[in-house]
């Protein structure tokens, strides 16, 4: 599939994937110590809901829409907190914004942090680099992420997480995924690292989670969220998300928001939720 950011910002995907991220970033900031950002595969940084791209899908009022001005249960409300702090000032603007994952770490960042973006094409480059000007934090960098991700870890902040948010164009991204992760984790074990992935074909994702198993990797939570069911040539319903080295309180922000998600932004039957373990510690 071809999964690019533009013709989905907002959506279902983007809410759980975007929420566990500022979990990830909260987590972060409760040390002083600084931590970095590194995001390999970064798209533009900021979406106009009401643009062309992404009139023509309209995913996110199924998303980001089911959530901002709704009553929330208390418990969900302060999982969500850090993610709608930085997306509600932004969809409330005129045009309505949905912040991609580097202007989210940016909002995040504090003084001593730092914020690491890869992007190869280079329009796309152009626009990220728009979105993060003025911020000596952070940098865009024009890359290939699936190099680029090996050379930026580990990090002279020795802290922080990398998200891997590929567009999914080529029939190997899960195998990239993988081979990414192993090289990355040799040299940076202790870093918290995200996947992110669409689920089309279940088969191709149980080999993922096999390879993870085989890995030689502790730590490794998995997260699913399926808003209908799953149809291999049909429209993208569930979504999930592995966490390498997650902080000690991710599995239970997951249990209390994935419940709640795959209730309210249900788009048919079959919807329903995953947070387990792949590989404990």
């Amino acid at each position: 599939m071809n999964y690019r950011h533009v013709y989905h910002a907002g959506n279902f995907a983007d809410v759980i994937k975007h929420a566990m991220l500022c979990r990830v970033l909260a987590h972060l900031g409760l040390k002083d110590a600084p931590f970095r950002v590194i995001d390999t595969h970064a798209g533009v940084g900021a979406y106009d809901v009401s643009g062309k791209a992404a009139s023509k899908t309209g995913e996110w009022k199924d998303g980001i829409g089911r959530i901002l001005g709704t009553a929330l249960p208390p418990a969900v409300r302060a999982v969500l907190a850090p993610y709608l702090a930085v997306v509600e000032p932004l969809m409330s603007d005129t045009p309505p914004v949905y912040p991609g994952s580097p202007l989210i770490a940016r909002t995040m960042l504090r003084t001593q942090d730092r914020l690491s973006c890869v992007e190869k094409h280079p329009e796309d480059l152009k626009r990220l680099k728009g979105v993060l000007a003025g911020d000596r934090r952070a940098k865009a960098l024009e890359l290939d992420g699936w190099l680029a991700w090996s050379a930026q870890v580990p990090p002279p902040e020795r802290r922080g997480v990398v998200l891997v948010d590929p567009p999914f164009e080529e029939g190997d991204d899960f195998a990239r995924m993988l081979d990414g992760l192993k090289a990355a984790h040799r040299k940076w074990s202790g870093g918290t690292v995200m996947l992110w992935y669409p689920v089309k074909d279940p088969r191709a994702v149980a080999r993922f989670v096999e390879g993870l198993e085989a890995s030689g990797i502790r730590k490794i939570l998995r997260l699913e969220l399926t808003v209908a069911t799953v149809e291999p040539e049909g429209r993208l319903t569930a979504t999930g998300l592995i966490v390498v080295n997650p902080p000690f309180s991710l599995q239970q922000d997951a249990e209390t928001l994935l419940p709640f998600l795959s209730k309210r932004l249900a788009q048919g039957p079959g919807a329903g939720w995953l947070c387990r373990w792949v590989v404990p510690e």
